[in-house]
């Protein structure tokens, strides 16, 4: 494609669409689009320069975005970068309105997506405002209290618009972005989720080889080992997987991963969550936080190829370990996720092998030659998905993903990916009784048939299968199952639109030059013909079948039903693709057919005909002059003589033939215009006989019979579809079709044939509209004006008549002459203005004629539904219709994803679909007409609507809403019009308002699910109007509350307001630096701003009026909840709408309070006062990267030796509120309060506080208020539901943080009152309000806050002895919420008092429990900053771990949790000073040692009175170890990394404890043992644990009681699992756990024995271990061991039972044969029927060997009976002998 400078534009275009050059008007487009374009420049320009965001930016931005959909990127690279610079500006205005900042995101990012346009050269964007706006918005500070209403999209915009700003950032910002984000990486805080999220989101990763040393090698290692380290799956793992993923992709050749390769594969497999082993308990968090599929395969396909290619071999590794799950027999959550990666994975490759091969290349950084992707690559990744995508091609979850999958492997290797489909498709054809196979090896196969067609050098033989299978898929075509006939009908139009249907079996005579399997493929095309011959029978017997007669019955309903529909479309597309395909020959044959069907039958119109009619349309859209000249003039002369008789047409049932006749003409008429001229004589006269039939059935299809005439004349489309330009017509000497099979439309020479309307079609188009149009007007306005009557059967009829030839010539007749941009004037002669303009006659009768109707018969609801359609039409239609248009761009976007090539891309589509989509083109411009212009006659229009939405019938009302709707979102500006009119119909005055118009103007107001709300829109002076008018509309005399319609309207109206309000912008003005821009000198505050403010409190004023007491309850809540929509952040709210919200604390209504609750707290925030920081002196940072306890954060831990306990220390302690800072790094600038005689004053007299201040303060001095304040806090709200209430928190908070201990004395009372009261609603207000007051006194002065303290100790204490168990998670939640970002320092007499005595036993166990939860509560909050606190508490601990009550065990465990929490095994941490788990362990083993030593069984000895008497040391070890037990499973899931090597000095202990049979009736010690195993045998081991693990499993497994020995397996195969490729890097492992499990199978044991080969074959399985030789060998020569013979023994002696050694020997052999067979279930590999006939000998040996046999051979038998016809091949015809005697199972004849 050859860039013009010259020409009309002017300039390099960026990126057009290309489709534009192909329309038939293309000559004039590049003048439109440069007038249009300079538009937007001029206008965009004069608004920023005038700083009128609103209305001029919005407009001429949305121009903008609407002319990249009509042209593309057409606009040369100096703009674009203009554009992007402005709008990238406009986004980061401070203050911007969030709903603009959207709309102007979503157009940055249309301007940003293609990367390749614009190289780093080009353009700069700055990375922190961006970085701003996110903080602010998605981290707001002040959204949770109602400040600020965000909407739901924001979130997804702002991440996108980041991602396409991300190749842009200059390459100073990696090394920025650490220095920011580092010092919130602390793994124990929320913000580590937070800095990781931004990581992820903002790290640019495209940066050019030569700058890596400032981009990624700057954070790599550092993020990767912290990936390694951890272990237990934190929220934040993932989006470190996503940044991996994201980079890999983009340095593919530039990162060894090769280190990291077993690892990342470990990961993957663990993340998907598949069951392994009987027995398995899975940890919550790794099924929330499993990683995202998508990254997953994108950082897969990045890591193949390469000169190690270690990647491929794990992935081979991968599928062949997952293979199995993925057999349709299998079920269950995880599945949904393998598809996905199943379908992903392929078509990530594919994109990879694009880039690497096809794509043109573009400024990103290529992919070095070392590193692509080699043939070899490519043929080892496409074998190793084969196995389990042609297993997932029968999953239950349907077979789409493996269809995709298959669709491109194929593209990469056909010749290895379709004939194992064609083996399965073939058989699947020939069954009758599995339709499931049917319908799935179709779907796969319409994946593939390009490749398949094509044919190429890969797989030339590919064609030859063609016709086979569509011989074959003839009979699906069935009347009786609908799925498969639709799949059929796609599979054979996938497959025709590829090939023509031409045949050229002469030219294996005419031609020397074909090579063999183009002779096949020509000699086979003979068969076409009868192809579709064959097809056409099979078309008439299913339409046979479905006639109305046969399907219903007479009463039942006329119209198709929805499958029928279906069934019919399927049908004529099929038929019109295969036409459109065929020789001349082929057509001719098929039209005589279709011709003689459709003439000597008559069908019903409804079902059967219209199929037929299709089939007739067809064959006329193909060849229009053959097919009209058989059909016109029979359809014309059958019509003529069956209305010879006048009578006809005044019956109201009609012939069947006439009926029959008029709908095939009125469907073979939709063809090119100038083919349907030469009758237009008998077609017009046919119109005339038939548009004034009294029958409706016959009018209808006469109407449309119009409507297709006009339509085909007057539109502009293209005329043929074929899948090569030209016609087939050739003579095969020159043109040889079958070298077209499967070949992509070319772009450049597509020669689409276009009709566009010639001079003797348009005057034929208004002579018709003269002749039929003209008479209906007349007698529709006489009727109008009373000179004349008509019935309400013949209004109906005309208005249908008027409405087909709306739609018919709706573009001929522009609506009026003065439409802006009129694109079809260029083309059709220009109207000739004598003519009358139809549609200004046509809007003029129908005004009069509505207002006629709805005056004298409003009843007559037909042909008001006429009337709205018509007006639907005056309003939009401009040619086509937009939801006709969605569903064809949709269709669109999915056969060409069918069929797509993704491979060498460059749009190598079909050529029937190209021409598709330049027809959408044609259509979208038409329907996006600039600006629609709000006119006077679109203004009566509407009112018209509004008047009929608001009339007295239901379906009325509604359908008139719906056009209305759909006009407000057409027409700017019209809403302001409309809703004064809405509202008149609420008002509370007017009383001849009727119900129906109350709630037809509600409706109005509520607007319909995807358009505009009235109620809501974004503009002062609506919502000024409609708030008020919605709650003033109670008092209204047609508001019942009785009806529950409007009852449900009001809570709609109220509910959608609630969801959709954002908060409305106050201040526009713009605020830019924008280069170059002349601005004006001193920016005036525009007259917008002035006025703004006064109406936001207009509307305050408004809903507080005075009447509101006299109105329905409900809209007060509505009043309210309203009003607390309008707070703000940046604007306070006027004085007396805080009196009224402080008013409405005390109300009735619970609703009322509580939305009050979260509206003072709100105005709390709004009056806080700001607290200067400043940055904090004399901080040192060490060198190097080291995080965790160090010497220059030691300060900021707790250290009761150096607390504040005096006036001086409090103000010379430097406080840190949070918790993250110092962890990992220092900040820049670490940020602290200034000293308190900086900050604002506190404790302000009444005199000194502003107005709004001195309400609230005077109702919470008021002792009357406070009362009934706290009495309704305390009242209980739902039983048992009710928890701590945050909001309430907030307003406590808020209170003593703006007045200081004001109210103290007041509240104090009550507070100690309500905390001695047992009751769990007077408990809960208590809690609130004290973690209100702690952490609303942060800045108090030392005094008060000692004094504060004098008052909390005791009143917790006594909560604390007071506690039940309906309070102790509110208490618990209390102290937290206290705690939380808080210095610890500052807190220190809640931690002194929590930690006197937390388990002393007073007011027994359950108090004890409580009180630690509540002191965990706080701990938490702290994390590291309390080494010594936790310290003190473990020491506490230890001697009270031999609890007796279960709870106190359950939350020491927990505890303990928290205190190591802190111990973790990062990369560059330091060691702890918190408790380590080491030290731990090693005191608590010493304690276990009675246990370790002993061998008897340990059982549960409960003593739960605690003895005086100081019991036996095994006892106490045994309550000791349940304690242990208890933290263990505590920790598995929230810990970030396992202490492994201290578990492992349990692990002898657990086993020997663990049962073996599943059984919940043990008791606890046994079930927690087993728990504990399950949950270590998932944990994530590093490399260096793995010779551990072994070593302590190998001693277990020499232990003397079998139970443990049992257990050992069942850990093994988890743990193997689960680790797989971890193991799998480590020959060594592999080959220990080999010898390990061989060992066991020679257990003395039986069970032992059966578990090893239980997990033997589940090892073979998932390729962990193979079938070598040597392993084979062993277990046969075990086989041969011989058994001593029996002696004879008299009957009676007592048999002996003890096995022989011998005996065991023997049996090992065979379950270890028997674990190789049932290791392959689904297939049968070649060693497999010589290890059956092995077995066969032993199947008469002694017990259990012959069981063992028998359960082997059932086995096989049931996993491979699906597919035995298959699976008989791989046997010889003797061992098949053998076989069935075997399986079949023997008869006794006794």
């Amino acid at each position: 494609m050859k860039k013009d400078v010259s020409g009309t534009l002017g300039f390099v275009s960026q990126k057009d669409i290309v489709y534009n050059k192909l329309l038939p008007y293309a000559d004039i487009l590049d003048d439109e689009s440069n007038v249009i374009l300079g538009q937007i420049k001029g206008n965009l320009g004069r608004a920023v320069q005038l700083r009128e965001i609103w209305p001029g930016v919005l407009f001429w931005t949305r121009k903008l975005s609407t002319y990249i959909r009509l042209y593309g990127r057409k606009f040369s690279k100096e703009d674009h970068v203009l554009f992007i610079k402005l709008l990238y500006e406009l986004i980061t205005i401070d203050k911007l309105e969030i709903s603009m900042m959207q709309g102007l995101a979503r157009l940055l990012i249309n301007l940003l997506k293609k990367t390749e346009l614009l190289s780093r050269e080009d353009l700069e964007l700055p990375w922190r405002p961006l970085y701003e706006l996110q903080d602010r918005i998605l981290y707001s500070k002040t959204e949770h209290l109602g400040l600020n209403w965000f909407p739901n999209s924001v979130e997804n915009v702002l991440k996108t618009l980041v991602k396409s700003c991300r190749p842009y950032f200059p390459e100073s910002a990696t090394q920025e972005m650490l220095e920011e984000w580092r010092p919130l990486l602390c793994p124990f805080d929320v913000t580590m989720q937070r800095a990781i999220g931004y990581l992820e989101l903002f790290l640019p990763t495209t940066l050019p080889p030569e700058l890596h040393h400032k981009g990624f090698t700057l954070w790599f290692d550092e993020l990767i080992s912290l990936w390694v380290a951890v272990q237990n799956l934190p929220g934040w793992e993932v989006h470190l997987v996503n940044l991996f993923a994201r980079l890999a992709n983009d340095n593919i050749g530039y990162i060894d991963w090769d280190p990291y390769i077993p690892k990342i594969f470990t990961r993957v497999l663990r993340s998907l969550n598949l069951p392994v082993g009987t027995s398995q308990m899975l940890v919550p968090r790794y099924l929330t936080n499993a990683y995202d599929v998508v990254h997953v395969v994108l950082w897969v396909s990045a890591l193949l190829g390469g000169p190690s290619n270690q990647a491929q071999a794990q992935l081979r590794g991968l599928f062949n370990s997952i293979t199995s799950f993925f057999h349709p027999s299998n079920h269950g959550r995880w599945l949904m996720k393998l598809m996905k990666l199943l379908q992903r994975l392929p078509a990530s490759v594919v994109r990879r092998l694009h880039r690497e091969r096809y794509r043109k290349p573009t400024w990103l950084t290529p992919v070095p030659d070392s590193h692509k992707l080699t043939e070899a690559d490519i043929t080892a990744f496409v074998e190793s998905m084969m196995q389990p995508v042609l297993l997932a091609m029968f999953s239950k979850t349907g077979s789409l993903d493996a269809a995709q999958a298959l669709q491109n492997l194929a593209l990469m290797r056909p010749e290895l990916v379709i004939p194992p489909v064609l083996e399965k498709t073939y058989p699947a054809m020939e069954t009758l009784t599995e339709p499931h196979q049917l319908t799935a090896t179709l779907s796969c196969m319409i994946g593939v048939a390009r490749s398949l067609v094509s044919g190429g050098q890969r797989f030339p033989e590919g064609p030859t299968h063609m016709l086979p299978l569509l011989m074959r898929a003839l009979p699906g075509v069935d009347p009786n199952d609908f799925s498969k006939c639709m799949i059929t009908f796609q599979f054979i139009a996938t497959f025709v639109t590829l090939v023509p249907l031409v045949d050229c079996s002469s030219a294996v005579h005419e031609r020397s030059d074909l090579t063999a399997v183009e002779r096949e493929m020509c000699s086979a095309s003979a068969e076409f013909e009868d192809f579709v011959l064959q097809f056409m029978d099979r078309c008439f017997a299913l339409i046979d079948s479905s006639t109305l007669e046969q399907t219903r019955e007479e009463t039942e309903t006329e119209k198709m039903t929805h499958l029928e529909s279906l069934v019919e479309l399927g049908l004529s597309s099929t038929f019109s693709t295969i036409l459109t395909q065929c020789s001349i020959d082929i057509f001719k044959v098929a039209l005589e057919k279709v011709f003689i069907f459709a003439t000597t039958n008559i069908f019903e119109t409804r079902v059967a005909g219209r199929m037929v009619a299709d089939m007739c349309r067809a064959a006329s859209k193909v060849h229009p002059a053959q097919s009209l000249k058989l059909l016109v003039p029979h359809c014309c002369n059958a019509i003529n003589q069956l209305t010879v008789n006048e009578e006809v047409l005044s019956e109201e049932e009609l012939d069947k033939e006439l009926l029959w006749n008029l709908q095939l003409l009125s469907e073979v008429t939709r063809v090119d215009g100038d083919k349907i001229l030469p009758y237009s004589t008998q077609l017009v006269q046919i119109l005339q006989l038939t548009l004034h039939l009294k029958c409706k059935q016959g009018y209808t299809l006469a109407c449309n019979l119009l409507h297709h005439i006009l339509r085909s004349t007057a539109l502009i489309y293209p005329t043929e579809y074929c899948s090569v330009p030209g016609s087939f017509q050739q003579p095969t000497q020159d043109y040889l079709p079958i070298k077209d099979w499967g070949r992509p439309g070319d772009l450049w020479n597509l020669h689409i044939q276009w009709h566009v309307p010639s001079v003797e079609e348009t005057r034929f188009v208004f002579y018709v509209l003269d002749l039929i149009l003209q008479p209906e007007l007349l007698r529709l306005q006489r009727y109008a004006q009373g000179e004349r009557d008509m019935t309400r059967d013949d209004v109906l009829q005309s208005l249908s008549i008027v409405q087909h030839c709306l739609l018919g010539a709706g573009i001929v007749h522009n609506m009026f002459a003065c439409m802006l941009l009129c694109k079809t004037s260029t083309l059709s002669p220009p109207p000739d203005l004598s003519r009358e303009n139809y549609r200004d006659a046509i809007c003029r009768v129908m005004r009069q004629l509505l207002h006629h109707i709805l005056e004298h018969s409003e009843d007559d609801t037909k042909s008001l539904f006429s009337i709205i359609k018509i007006i639907s039409d005056l309003l939009h239609f401009k040619g086509s219709q937009k939801h006709e248009f969605d569903s064809r761009w949709k269709s669109f976007n999915l056969v060409k994803k069918s069929m797509e090539n993704r491979l060498h891309g460059r749009k190598q589509h079909i050529r029937a679909l190209l021409i598709d989509r330049v027809m959408l083109q044609h259509e979208l411009r038409k329907l996006t007409v600039e600006g629609c212009e709000y006119r006077s006659i679109h203004q009566e229009l509407m009112r018209d609507l509004l008047r009929l939405s608001t009339s007295t019938y239901s379906q009325v009302r509604s359908r008139a809403q719906s056009v209305l709707f759909t006009a407000l979102g057409t027409y700017n500006f019209c809403c302001r019009d409309v809703i004064p009119r809405v509202l008149q119909f609420l008002e509370p005055d007017r009383s001849h308002v009727t119900q129906q118009q109350f709630k037809g103007a509600l409706y109005c107001l509520l607007g319909n699910h995807s358009g505009v709300c009235l109620a809501n829109l974004h503009d002062w002076d609506c919502i000024t109007l409609t708030w008020p008018a919605i709650v003033r509309s109670g008092l209204s005399s047609a508001m019942s509350l009785e009806k529950p319609s409007i009852v449900r309207l009001f809570d709609d109206l109220a509910d959608k307001i609630h969801r959709q309000y954002e908060t409305i912008g106050i201040d526009f003005a713009v605020r830019l630096q924008t280069s170059g821009v002349p601005l004006p000198p001193e920016p005036v505050p525009s007259d917008q701003e002035e006025a703004e403010v006064p109406l936001f409190q207009n509307v305050f004023h408004l809903l507080n009026t005075p009447a509101l007491c006299c109105r329905p309850w409900k809209f007060e809540h509505i009043a309210i909840g309203f009003m607390s929509l309008l707070l703000r952040d940046d604007h306070p709210l006027p004085s007396p709408a805080v009196l009224f919200f402080v008013k409405s604390l005390n109300h009735d209504s619970l609703l009322v309070r509580k939305v009050a609750i979260s509206a003072v707290a709100g105005i709390m925030k709004q009056l806080k006062r700001p607290h200067r920081k400043v940055p904090v002196s004399g901080m040192k940072e060490l060198a190097g990267l080291i995080a965790g306890d160090r010497p220059d954060n030691q300060w900021l831990q707790y250290n009761s030796s150096s607390l504040p306990r005096t006036q001086q220390d409090w103000e010379g302690c430097t406080f840190v509120e949070k918790t993250h800072w110092g962890y990992y790094s220092w900040p820049q600038k670490l940020m602290m309060y200034a000293p308190s005689e900086e900050q604002p004053k506190q404790g302000l007299t009444r005199e000194e506080m502003t107005e709004r201040e001195q309400i609230i303060y005077d109702h919470f001095s008021d002792p009357g208020f406070i009362n009934q304040l706290i009495e309704f806090l305390s009242l209980e709200d739902r039983k048992g539901k009710d928890k701590f209430s945050p909001r309430r928190f907030c307003l406590f908070k808020g209170l003593f943080r703006n007045f200081n201990d004001a109210f103290l004395p007041l509240l104090k009372p009550h507070m100690e009152r309500l905390v001695a009261d047992t009751h769990e609603s007077k408990q809960r207000c208590v809690a609130e309000i004290t973690s209100g007051l702690i952490r609303g006194s942060k800045h108090w002065s030392y005094g008060k806050v000692e004094s504060l303290w004098e008052l909390l100790c005791p009143l917790i204490r006594t909560a604390l002895n007071n506690i039940t168990v309906e309070t102790y998670a509110d208490w618990g939640t209390c102290i937290a919420t206290a705690c939380e970002s808080r210095d610890p320092r500052k807190l220190h007499w809640l931690f002194e008092m929590l930690m006197e005595s937390p388990v002393n036993g007073e007011g027994g166990s359950f108090v004890d429990a409580c009180r630690l939860y509540v002191l965990q509560g706080g701990l938490a909050q702290q994390e590291w900053r309390v080494p010594e606190l936790l310290h003190r508490l473990l020491q506490y601990l230890e001697p009270k771990l031999t609890q007796v009550y279960k709870n106190v065990r359950e939350r020491i465990g927990s505890v303990l949790t928290y205190i190591f929490m802190i111990d973790v095994n990062l990369p560059y941490t330091q060691p702890t000073a918190s408790p380590r788990i080491k030290e731990f362990t090693e005191r608590i083993l010493l304690r276990l040692k009675p246990l370790t030593e002993g061998d008897e069984e340990i059982q549960n000895h409960v003593v739960e009175e605690n003895d005086v008497g100081e019991q036996d040391e095994r006892t106490q070890a045994i309550k000791l170890l349940k304690t242990v037990l208890k933290w263990l499973m505590a920790s598995a899931g929230r810990s970030f990394s396992t202490a492994v090597p201290e578990q492992l000095q349990l692990l002898p202990l657990l086993f020997k404890i663990a049962p073996v049979e599943n059984d919940d009736s043990y008791d606890e010690l046994k079930r927690d043992a087993k728990t504990c195993l399950s949950l270590m045998s998932q944990g994530l081991l590093y490399t260096e644990q793995i010779p551990l693990v072994l070593l302590a499993l190998q001693e277990i497994a020499g232990s003397s009681s079998w139970h443990a020995r049992y257990t050992v397996l069942t850990y093994l195969q988890i743990m193997v699992f689960y680790n797989l490729f971890t193991f799998m890097s480590d020959q060594g492992a592999v080959n220990d756990v080999r010898a390990l499990v061989i060992r066991l199978l020679e257990d003395e044991q039986l069970e032992v024995r059966e578990m090893a080969a239980t997990t033997l074959s589940g090892f073979l399985q998932c390729n962990f271990l193979s079938i070598e030789g040597p392993m084979q060998s062993h277990f046969e020569a075990l086989c041969k061991t011989r058994l001593p013979k029996k002696r004879k023994r008299e009957l009676g002696s007592v048999v002996d039972t003890i096995p022989s050694g011998d005996l065991v020997r023997r049996h090992a052999g065979v379950l270890g044969l028997s674990a190789c067979i049932l290791s392959s279930p689904y297939d049968v590999p070649s060693w497999m029927p010589q290890l059956l006939m092995n077995l066969s000998v032993h199947l008469n040996d002694t017990q259990p060997i012959e069981m063992s046999v028998k359960k082997t051979l059932s086995n096989f038998r049931r996993t491979h009976h699906d597919n035995w016809q298959e699976h008989k091949q791989q046997f010889t015809d003797d061992q098949l002998l053998v076989l069935t005697d075997l399986l079949v199972s023997p008869c006794y004849y006794a």
